[in-house]
C-alpha cells in the first residue's frame, strides 16, 4: 500500500521516506538529485537521506498525480525479492541446466539473513540483487555487448547506494581485467570500456548528488569500528534457533555475513567433496584468480585494521590519512557481502557438481527446508517490524492550532542550534514535510562539518542579536531559549512554549495570525 507510512516511522526508514517527501515537491534542478529543502545549509541531495535516488527520480515527474502521502519503499522491497530470485536463478544457470536444482539453489539465495535484515533498517541496502547480478556477469560465459550490461548495472547501482556501487564496480573491474588477459578484449577496447563506463558511473553519481558534501563530511571516523568479525560466517547473530550466537566485539553488526543453517549444511557437504579429491576445485579457482583477488581485498577491507576474532581484537597500524580516506566507507563490514555470496555460490556449485543429480536435489531440498525454518528466528522479527497497523500519518506531539497557522506564514522550520540528527528531527521534519516547508531539522548520512559549523554560527548570531529570518519558524533548545529571551523584540516576535517545544516566531505579533491564538510568552 503506497499510502501506508506507519512502518516507516522510525530511525533510518523515517529519513529515507522524509527525503522523498521534500524532494517530490521541489522544482527540478541540476544536478537532478539536489534536495535543499531537506537540510537547508546542512545538505542538499537526495542520496544523503538514502531515499533511493533511482526510484525518487522515476516517481518525481508524477509527483502532482500521486496521492499524499505516497511511498515507494514497499515496492522497492518487493523488487528486491523478485530480482534476488531472478539473478539467483541466472547465477544457478552457470552451474546447471537442471530446473529443479536451479530453483532450489535460487531459493537458498532468497532466504538470506543479511538481505532481509537490511529491509528493517537501510532499505536501499537490501538491493543485494545488484551483487548477484555482478557475480553473474563476471561468471557467465562471455557474450557480445558485455559493456552494455555492465554499464546499466553500474548506473543503477550508483543511483541506489554508494556501498553497492563499490562492490559492483570492483567485480566489473575484475571481469574487465580477466577478459583483457584472456584476450577476449584487445587493450584498446578495454580502455574504451573502462573510460566510458567510469564516465557513465560518475555522471550518475553527480546527478544523484554524491558530490554536494565537501570532503571533510564524507569520512572522518568509523573505519575499524563498523567492521566484520573474522568469524562472521559462522555467527548466526540471532538468525538461528539451533546455533548459539558467538561472542563478538562492538561494531560487528554491520559486517554480519551468516548465510543460514541450510547453507552451512551444504558447506559441510561441499567440504567433503573437496576432500574426496575429485572436485577440481583448485583448477576452477585458478580460472577466476582476479575475481578471487578482488574478493580477498574486499574481505581485508571489511575486517579493517582492527580485526575482531570472536571476542578478541587485534589491530595493526595504518596512517591517519589512509584511515580518514577509508572512513568514507566507514561501515567497512558491509564489504563482506560479495564474499559471502561468492562463498554460497561456490558451496552450491561444489554440491551440484560433486553429487549425482538425485542426491544433489535431495541435499538442496533438505538444506532449503532447514534454511527457511531456522532463519525464521530472524526474519519473523523483521516481518513483525514492517507489518505495522496501516496509517497515512505518524503520531505527533504538535497538536496545538498554532502549528497550522504558522505553516501558512513561514517557509522554513529551523532548529537552534542546527546539527545533523538533532533531538526532535523526525517530529519537525514530519511537520515541515506535511506543509511543504523547508527544514534543517534532519537526519542525513553525511553532513559537511564546514557547512554545519557555518549554520551554527549563523544561528548563534541570530539568537544573540535578536534578528531572525522573517520567513523561518525557530524551535530552540533550552539554552538557546534562555539566550533568546534576553534579546527578544517583544513588540514583534513571539517566544513561547507550545506542546513542549520552545518556539520563536519572528514578526508573529505583527501578523494577523498572532491575536487569533491565545499564547502566553514564557
Amino acid at each position: 500500500n503506497p499510502q501506508n507510512i506507519a512502518w516507516l516511522g522510525r530511525g533510518d526508514p523515517a529519513t529515507h521516506y522524509l527525503g522523498w517527501v521534500f524532494f517530490r515537491n521541489l522544482s527540478w534542478s541540476f544536478p537532478l538529485g539536489l534536495n535543499p529543502s531537506y537540510g537547508l545549509e546542512l545538505c542538499n541531495a537526495v542520496i544523503f537521506s538514502d531515499s533511493n535516488p533511482l526510484l525518487a527520480l522515476i516517481f518525481k515527474p508524477f509527483a502532482t498525480l500521486l496521492p499524499e502521502p505516497f511511498q515507494y519503499f514497499g515496492l522497492w522491497l518487493l523488487m528486491c525479492f523478485v530480482l534476488q530470485s531472478w539473478f539467483a536463478w541466472k547465477l544457478m544457470g552457470v552451474v546447471t541446466d537442471n530446473v529443479t536444482l536451479r530453483l532450489l539453489g535460487a531459493a537458498l539465495f532468497l532466504f538470506n539473513p543479511v538481505m532481509i535484515l537490511r529491509m528493517g533498517v537501510h532499505m536501499s541496502l537490501a538491493g543485494h540483487f545488484l551483487i548477484l547480478a555482478a557475480l553473474y556477469l563476471n561468471l557467465r560465459p562471455h557474450i557480445g555487448k558485455h559493456y552494455l550490461a555492465w554499464g546499466t548495472l553500474l548506473a543503477i547501482s550508483a543511483l541506489v547506494h554508494a556501498y553497492l556501487l563499490v562492490m559492483v564496480a570492483l567485480i566489473w573491474i575484475a571481469d574487465l581485467l580477466a577478459r583483457t588477459i584472456e584476450q577476449q578484449l584487445i587493450p584498446r577496447k578495454s580502455i574504451v570500456e573502462l573510460v566510458s563506463l567510469l564516465f557513465v558511473t560518475g555522471f550518475c553519481c553527480w546527478q544523484a548528488g554524491y558530490f554536494t558534501v565537501e570532503g571533510d563530511g564524507l569520512g572522518s571516523f568509523g573505519f575499524g569500528l563498523f567492521r566484520a568479525n573474522a568469524l562472521t560466517y559462522f555467527d548466526p547473530a540471532g538468525w538461528s534457533y539451533v546455533l548459539n550466537d558467538m561472542p563478538g566485539v562492538p561494531g560487528d553488526g554491520d559486517g554480519i555475513a551468516f548465510p543460514g543453517l541450510g547453507v552451512m549444511l551444504l558447506t559441510v557437504c561441499a567440504f567433503l567433496h573437496i576432500l574426496s579429491g575429485n572436485s577440481n576445485f583448485i583448477v576452477v579457482m585458478r580460472k577466476r584468480l582476479i575475481l578471487l583477488l578482488v574478493l580477498f581485498g574486499l574481505m581485508v577491507f571489511a575486517l579493517s585494521n582492527k580485526i575482531g576474532v570472536g571476542p578478541y581484537e587485534f589491530d595493526y597500524w595504518l596512517p591517519e590519512s589512509v584511515i580518514s580516506m577509508a572512513s568514507i566507507f566507514r561501515a567497512s563490514g558491509r564489504m563482506v557481502w560479495p564474499v559471502m555470496y561468492a562463498t554460497i555460490f561456490a558451496v552450491i556449485f561444489l554440491t551440484v557438481r560433486g553429487y549425482k543429480p538425485r542426491a544433489a536435489i535431495m541435499l538442496l531440498a533438505i538444506a532449503l527446508v532447514i534454511q527457511v525454518s531456522d532463519t525464521r528466528a530472524g526474519w519473523v522479527n523483521i516481518r513483525s517490524l514492517l507489518m505495522a497497523s496501516p496509517s497515512t500519518t505518524w503520531k505527533t506531539p504538535l497538536v496545538d492550532p498554532f502549528w497550522q497557522s504558522a505553516a501558512s506564514r513561514y517557509q522554513k522550520v529551523r532548529w537552534v542550534s542546527p546539527q545533523n540528527l538533532s533531538a526532535h528531527w523526525m517530529t519537525l521534519s514530519d511537520f515541515a514535510g506535511r506543509y511543504h516547508l523547508a527544514t534543517d531539522a534532519v537526519y542525513l548520512g553525511r553532513v559537511s562539518a564546514v557547512a554545519q559549523g557555518g549554520a551554527q554560527r549563523s544561528a548563534d548570531m541570530a539568537v544573540a542579536s535578536g534578528k531572525y529570518d522573517v520567513d523561518s519558524l525557530y524551535l530552540l533548545d533550552q539554552q538557546s531559549f534562555l539566550q533568546a529571551a534576553v534579546s527578544l523584540d517583544r513588540n514583534a516576535d513571539m517566544l513561547a512554549k507550545i506542546d513542549g517545544f520552545y518556539v520563536l516566531a519572528p514578526g508573529w505579533k505583527q501578523s494577523s495570525e498572532g491575536p487569533a491564538i491565545n499564547l502566553a510568552d514564557p
